[in-house]
């Protein structure tokens, strides 16, 4: 009797629970694997990168395959990655893309941005505007996230490559950056290295890990990105010109076996993080609410983590985060999220698809 009653409450618990979490989201679109980057086009379609090389575009529920795509090279973390609108997408119909290529110097693949328009249901147009060197059959830490400023420049990140000694801190090398370019992939003059001999003048920011996330604060105009540490150590950055942020010389994480590369979280000529996870959350996905759909939330910082499965909440003060909330909790792996042209948040999660974040949730 005792253990009937059991199965009839914890089948009641789960329910419960299920629907509870249910009132957090819709589900928009489903069936997706890995929806590493999305965007919204201006009548409301999604563009909608899978890892595994399929672009597809999402219309009243119909699901098409856009031909076309570049060729990517997909091994580990490698394969297609980000997608980003130029702000000026009505004038121009750019579509800008991070991937994994194998085209170029070595054996293995590296990280590609390119920019293409959409006609029909292809790609035309097709311009690689950066391909970093060399390739590598390392299966990790490609990056890459795509952001805009306010002037129209592009930054892209791309992680270290697995090559933690030689390439985040060495500006003849690519790996473990964030660059910047003009939208037609042209070096700006006032990037910080142009005038550094031998050094990889698309580069803005240096000493990065794997950052997966890339946004810009309307706001202000500030450039913030986070990216994963190892076992531990995971940050959120404001990303400055010509700034060391530090890896791996500074972390506060530790080799995955436990054992320190560093025993320093500071040194002088470094940027400290503005918010960092001991417990590595695995951080991927990044946007800030800037609409009034949320009410008071509007500000806020979120963040997915692939690790343990949530929607990270980060209340900011004076750019710190000082709190955090986590919603969509066993969700999945959250990969991806976008503000709608609606206002409301779009998280890709994978294995689930694209889903919809509802007001309800301000009740978590």
């Amino acid at each position: 009797m005792f253990l009937k009653k059991l199965v009839v409450f914890c089948s009641c618990f789960i329910f419960f629970t299920l629907v509870a979490q249910q009132k957090e989201y819709e589900l928009i679109v489903p069936n997706l694997e890995n929806p590493w980057g999305f965007v919204f086009l201006p009548d409301n379609a999604l563009l909608i990168n899978e890892k595994s090389g399929k672009i597809i575009h999402f219309k009243n529920g119909v699901k098409t395959t856009i031909k076309n795509g570049p060729e990517i090279y997909l091994r580990g973390q490698g394969g297609l990655l980000d997608i980003a609108l130029h702000p000026k997408y009505k004038e121009n119909g750019w579509i800008y893309f991070t991937y994994a290529s194998s085209i170029g110097e070595g054996r293995g693949g590296n990280t590609t941005l390119m920019r293409a328009k959409l006609k029909g249901d292809a790609l035309v147009h097709k311009e690689v505007l950066y391909k970093a060197v060399p390739n590598s059959n390392r299966g990790q830490h490609f990056g890459s996230r795509i952001a805009f400023d306010a002037e129209n420049h592009v930054y892209f990140s791309l992680g270290d490559r697995g090559n933690r000694a030689v390439n985040p801190q060495n500006l003849t090398k690519d790996g473990g950056k964030i660059y910047r370019l003009n939208d037609d992939g042209t070096i700006p003059k006032d990037n910080p290295f142009v005038t550094i001999a031998n050094a990889k003048k698309a580069i803005y920011s240096y000493g990065h890990r794997n950052p997966q996330g890339l946004v810009m604060l309307p706001f202000t105009n500030e450039i913030w990105s986070h990216e994963h540490g190892p076992k531990g150590g995971d940050e959120i950055n404001i990303i400055q010109k010509g700034k060391n942020y530090g890896w791996p010389i500074v972390s506060y994480g530790v080799n995955y076996n436990g054992t320190k590369f560093t025993d320093k979280t500071y040194m002088e000529g470094m940027e400290r993080p503005i918010h960092y996870w001991t417990s590595s959350i695995a951080p991927s996905g990044m946007a800030f609410i800037t609409s009034e759909v949320y009410g008071n939330w509007k500000g806020n910082l979120l963040v997915g983590s692939l690790k343990f499965q949530y929607l990270s909440r980060c209340i900011l003060k004076r750019n710190q985060v000082y709190k955090e909330v986590k919603l969509l909790r066993g969700i999945g792996r959250v990969r991806a999220i976008e503000q709608g042209n609606d206002g409301y948040i779009y998280v890709g999660v994978e294995n689930l698809g694209i889903l919809k974040l509802l007001p309800d949730a301000k009740k978590k």
